[in-house]
């Protein structure tokens, strides 16, 4: 259960701050072409965004404001950047559509799986290990392509296979994960 005391922690304004960043990234992408300051812009916008999702993690160790609503909210602000990011640069032209397929759809199965899980087990399944790795490879890749990845096609094709692979491998974690979960609260049960 969420309690509203806890909803005003460090951490939590962090995430909220990663869903606000969304619209002005998303207008300096969109207009990336126009000038450098538009694209460099975006880029240092990004990054603020994934320095706010590293910030809101450590800060929530470091004064123990690990919330119910911070496991929900942190994701969902991951989702969102993620998706704007990802969308804007696919109408672009920067992303193939298998990658996009691929991103949205790994995080659409995690989200909605995540909610069914939650709903069974009773708590929010926390990020792992693997799931942050592959996150900020994804980070990584969508910068490098407001860099200008794609002018460099072996390095954009390697790095294409890469979030895939990391995509798969991560949705596959994250399964053997929920399937563990069932299965305590099963013991738990019985």
């Amino acid at each position: 259960m969420i309690k509203i005391d806890k909803i005003h922690t460090i951490s939590n304004h962090l995430s909220f701050s990663r869903i606000l960043l969304s619209a002005p990234i998303y207008y300096f992408l969109q207009n990336m072409e126009q000038s450098d300051f538009h694209r460099f812009f975006a880029l240092f916008l990004m990054i603020l965004a994934a320095l706010t999702d590293y910030l809101d993690g450590y800060f929530a160790r470091k004064y123990d404001q690990v919330t119910e609503f911070g496991k929900i909210i942190d994701p969902i602000a991951d989702k969102i950047a993620v998706g704007v990011i990802t969308l804007t640069l696919f109408f672009k032209g920067f992303i193939p559509l298998y990658i996009l397929v691929v991103i949205i759809s790994r995080d659409l199965l995690i989200f909605f799986g995540g909610l069914i899980i939650s709903n069974k087990i009773g708590r929010v399944l926390p990020s792992n290990l693997l799931g942050k790795i592959t996150v900020f490879i994804l980070g990584l890749y969508l910068v490098l392509l407001v860099v200008g990845l794609k002018d460099y096609p072996t390095l954009f094709n390697l790095y294409n296979i890469l979030i895939l692979f990391m995509s798969i491998l991560s949705l596959i974690g994250y399964i053997i994960r929920s399937i563990e979960a069932l299965r305590f609260k099963k013991n738990e049960l019985l």
